[in-house]
């Protein structure tokens, strides 16, 4: 039989030892009963009473690869403790042949033995509803009486003999003059830079960061709350700040919330790091521009054209450049052949990538092979101590290799022709008006763009995913899609420019036509 090792361990407070433990009993186990095991699969720090493992559901998918018969657990208890999840994951792995056996608890296959089982189970779901009731008992008394619970100690607190929270002399007065800057008017960002220039640090020794001074202008037990689940105490910790001003700050907070950002960023640029000049080899980044008119347009310009370092590759429409270009990424998704050609490379690059896996297959062919020509020559009568001697290595040999080959697989899985096929297609589902999924087709798809004045060279992540396209061409296709698609673009520029000086924050507007349109667009001087 072949079997994978499944250890668990609750909270941060266990250590690694139990881990160790847990798979030291079940490799004995294993080898009493004669059970190869193939590899373990450990979660650290995670409940029970949850599904939501990464080991665990790791494990629950590989074994509909019947790869392996058993999984082995110290206690029944490292599996799940509660009846619903048990119930429901050992059916799942009934229905792919595997079985969940415990290293130390013994059940017995017949009729009895599925009676222990569900106690065992109950139990532990018991246990752990028992303990958390204690547990929860137990810290309510505490906060009742003021205790301090555990968990991230206040800045400015510190816990005496009998775990009550006490004013810190030396970082109380930060936290009093934090809050009376804000209600001043000092920015988080402010407060914060002052507090690493005081030397004050976060509980866990790392300089104050704008989450850090958010959470503390938000922490109610500064005015002297004390709060655990449902009770809340007004009065229950000495306060560092005076309530009145305590509530005049979250006032403040919360009017500044709804204020607009300071340094709003005025727009995503899908491009950004994949765009490049075509001449100079420089990124474009993205830029805005106000006309005269008051409208703002963006547009992406070349870095070394920006810095004045020689080239005189010209400003882009932004709105343009990005919808040509997903536009020519869901037509090459569109073309089966592409779609082929990837799966086809996928494929070989599993291959190439595994190379161990082909080897063993490929002695396990010839292993089989022997074995057959071994029971060929029984059968016409050969049999010698040296063939009786060979057939046993033979099928040693074959046990051996399906192991190992069952191992390769669990630790490097293949992913089918059909499952990359299927996820290519979900591509073409995508909704084009929606910013979030135009992301998600350039990053997947796009290696680079080489953009010219009169070409765009786009560049996909496959071999030979080269295309070079004309602007005229772009132009006639956008223009299609105006009339008949959702992509809603505007036609490409034309290459004459108009430059005229007018006045207000740009020295210079370029003007060029776009399609039907007659745009402008503000840029600073070259």
């Amino acid at each position: 039989m072949k079997a994978v090792i499944y250890a668990r361990y609750s909270s941060d407070n266990q250590r690694e030892e139990s881990i160790e433990g847990q798979l030291r009993e079940c490799m004995a186990f294993a080898q009493k009963n004669d059970i190869t095991v193939l590899r373990n699969y450990i979660d650290r720090a995670f409940s029970a009473k949850t599904d939501n493992r990464p080991a665990f559901q790791e494990m629950i998918r590989d074994s509909a690869k019947k790869l392996f018969d058993v999984i082995i657990v110290w206690k029944l208890d490292r599996f799940a403790r509660n009846r619903y999840d048990s119930a429901r994951y050992k059916a799942a792995l009934k229905k792919n042949g595997v079985k969940v056996v415990s290293a130390t608890e013994v059940i017995s296959d017949g009729a009895e033995g599925i009676i222990l089982e569900s106690v065992l189970e109950g139990y532990a779901e018991y246990y752990s509803a028992d303990l958390s009731e204690k547990v929860i008992r137990g810290m309510t008394e505490n906060a009742l009486k003021g205790k301090f619970n555990g968990g991230t100690l206040p800045i400015g607190y510190a816990v005496d003999e009998e775990h009550h929270l006490q004013i810190d002399p030396l970082t109380a007065p930060f936290i009093l003059e934090a809050y009376k800057r804000y209600a001043e008017g000092a920015t988080m960002t402010q407060i914060r830079d002052w507090l690493n220039e005081q030397g004050v640090r976060s509980r866990r020794g790392m300089p104050m960061n704008y989450n850090n001074v958010q959470l503390l202008l938000h922490n109610r037990r500064y005015m002297g709350e004390f709060k655990f689940r449902d009770i809340v105490i007004p009065t229950g910790i000495p306060p560092i700040v005076p309530r009145e001003l305590f509530e005049r700050v979250q006032e403040k907070m919360a009017k500044n919330k709804k204020a607009p950002a300071r340094h709003k960023a005025e727009d995503d640029y899908l491009l950004t790091t994949k765009l490049f000049c075509g001449y100079c080899g420089s990124y474009l980044c993205g830029e805005a521009g106000t006309s005269h008119a008051g409208k703002v347009y963006h547009y992406y310009k070349c870095v070394s054209a920006k810095k004045h370092r020689g080239c005189h590759k010209k400003p882009v429409r932004k709105d343009w450049l990005e919808d040509l270009v997903v536009n020519e990424t869901m037509k090459m998704l569109n073309d089966d052949r592409v779609i082929e050609a990837v799966v086809s490379m996928v494929m070989d690059l599993q291959d190439r990538e595994n190379t161990t896996l082909p080897l063993l297959k490929q002695q396990l062919r010839e292993a089989e092979t022997g074995i057959q020509n071994m029971l060929n020559a029984i059968q016409q009568g050969i049999l010698t101590k040296s063939t009786k001697s060979r057939l046993e290595a033979l099928e040693a040999a074959k046990e051996d290799l399906e192991n190992r080959i069952a191992c390769e697989k669990l630790e490097k899985p293949r992913v089918p022709a059909e499952f990359v096929t299927f996820w290519l297609e979900r591509f073409r589902k995508l909704d084009v008006s929606r910013r979030e999924h135009r992301q998600i087709l350039i990053d997947s798809f796009i290696n680079a763009i080489y953009l010219y004045d009169d070409k765009l060279v786009l560049t996909f992540n496959y071999r030979d995913g080269t295309k070079a396209i004309t602007l005229d061409e772009a132009k006639e296709a956008v223009e299609k899609n105006v009339k008949g698609s959702g992509l809603d673009c505007s036609a490409a520029p034309h290459q004459k420019v108009r430059k005229r000086f007018v006045s207000g924050p740009f020295s210079c507007v370029y003007e060029k036509a776009l399609g039907a349109q007659d745009s402008r667009l503000s840029s600073p001087c070259p």
